[in-house]
């Protein structure tokens, strides 16, 4: 066996601490990718620990809300069980310039529609254009409005001025109120309350699904009340 030169042997030492350093450095490499990955995993989860609201120190009070209940029939008001609520839905009423009164009126005609599909319409809540709140449907009952979430949601319908469905002041603190007294009452997620277009793809709320960031605002304008009556005494 030939020995080993000087030069070869400075060659291979040279080769070795270079490999040396080279694995080293992947695995710093590796390692801070790792931390990397473990922090931007962890935000998620601190975040939705900072935003879970603890229902057990949220008193809403009721709103004024009008019963006007309508009168069972198999289109608008089945009387059907209503077994939990675990979710919110909101709607637009898609008739501009109409109040809440006569949105009630129109889902009680529905009782002398024969007993079809497309006569199925109703809301459990309607909001007015002046804030006011009509009551349509028993919250224990099923309302025919959010499809396949009817089974276990409260639908909300509120009215608009224009074809913009962008609701008016009134409308929309009443809304935020509304919902927060129902999110506290069946201590429901903010992530549950969510608008017919969530659930059917349908354009309704009309602005809140061509606005997605007023979307947003309206859910963040929810936790802060929420928490806003946490923090009271």
């Amino acid at each position: 066996m030939k020995k080993l030169t000087r030069a070869k042997k400075r060659k291979i030492k040279r080769v070795l601490i270079i490999a040396g350093a080279a694995s080293a450095v992947s695995l710093l490499v590796i390692l801070i990718f790792i931390l990397v990955i473990q922090r931007i995993s962890s935000k998620p989860s601190e975040q939705a620990k900072e935003d879970e609201l603890d229902y057990t120190l949220i008193k809403v009070g009721k709103p004024v809300i009008s019963e006007k209940f309508l009168t069972k029939n198999v289109n608008s008001r089945p009387g059907t069980p209503l077994e939990s609520v675990r979710g919110v839905v909101v709607h637009y009423t898609a008739n501009p310039g109409t109040d809440a009164k006569a949105n009630r009126n129109y889902f009680e005609s529905r009782k002398d529609c024969p007993d079809e599909g497309q006569y199925k319409v109703s809301s459990h809540f309607i909001i007015g254009l002046d804030g006011s709140i009509i009551q349509c449907i028993p919250e224990n009952e099923i309302a025919y409005a959010s499809n396949k979430r009817n089974s276990d949601t409260i639908s909300i319908e509120c009215c608009h001025p224009d074809d913009s469905g962008k609701f008016t002041g009134k409308t929309y603190h009443s809304l935020v109120h509304l919902v927060s007294y129902l999110c506290a009452k069946y201590e429901i997620p903010i992530e549950q309350v969510i608008r017919h277009y969530d659930v059917t793809q349908k354009e309704c709320p009309r602005y809140f699904v061509k606005h997605p960031e007023s979307w947003r605002k309206f859910r963040e304008d929810i936790t802060i009340y929420l928490k806003k009556k946490a923090s009271e005494k």
